[in-house]
């Protein structure tokens, strides 16, 4: 099932797992596979981006994604979830509300940096909320004996943080914006900055020392980078 991951573009991270790159905002989507179920975490910035991560899906795993877990309401992180119809969308406890009264300004926000007026508006209208609202933990059981723990873990970079925590050899933490690899971490209105350590001390608490950690944008780190950009984030935010 893993043997054609690199063909299109992806990074195998396990068995049945995978992420990708997408191009120019570097947001990373990442695909866990079960036996009888297909997660996929994040789903791009456009609709155009959807479509193609489906399109590679299905021809990676010979299967639809029937599960999608949002890491937190970001335009691009969101705005392909239109593409996956019939799919079962998460998000951390408050994002549906967010989403659902703040279309028109993601939409504004893609626009600022930098996706042309079409495809914005085409995602924004299309826009799906999440069904399923993480207020604590939740466990998702994909088949084959794969359980995925969806674990509200914020605030932090926003106010709707949801990380994904993946068993196996390794264990893969799926920790969206909290942690970025490619440039420093973005603070944004809708950041809690007071918040933010406490966060990413509870992602090296899901994975441990020896996981892998995905960061919202840029390489697959280790627990040592993470806690050192924790470290980092506390003395930016004044926070102990």
């Amino acid at each position: 099932m893993d043997a054609s991951w690199e063909e299109f573009g992806w990074e195998r991270l396990g068995n049945g797992i995978g992420r990708r790159r997408l191009p120019v905002w570097d947001a990373a989507v990442t695909l866990v596979a079960g036996a009888d179920a297909v997660l996929l975490h994040d789903t791009g910035s456009t609709l155009r981006e959807g479509a193609e991560v489906r399109a590679q899906a299905e021809a990676l795993l010979g299967r639809r994604v029937t599960h999608i877990a949002l890491s937190h309401p970001h335009f691009d992180h969101v705005l392909g979830t239109a593409a996956f119809a019939g799919a079962e969308v998460y998000g951390a406890v408050g994002t549906a509300e967010l989403l659902g009264r703040g279309a028109e300004e993601l939409r504004a926000d893609a626009v600022r940096h930098g996706m042309s007026e079409r495809d914005a508006t085409a995602a924004a209208d299309a826009l799906v909320a999440p069904r399923h609202q993480v207020s604590g933990e939740w466990t998702l059981d994909l088949g084959g004996g794969l359980q995925v723990l969806l674990a509200n873990v914020g605030p932090g970079h926003t106010g709707h943080d949801l990380a994904v925590l993946v068993p196996g050899s390794p264990v893969v933490v799926l920790c969206g914006d909290l942690v970025e690899e490619s440039g420093e971490p973005q603070a944004g209105r809708d950041a809690v900055p007071s918040h933010w350590p406490a966060a990413i001390d509870r992602l090296l608490e899901l994975g441990g020392e020896d996981a892998l950690y995905v960061p919202g944008h840029g390489a697959v780190v280790d627990a040592a980078f993470v806690r050192a950009q924790r470290d980092q984030l506390a003395v930016r935010f004044g926070v102990s």
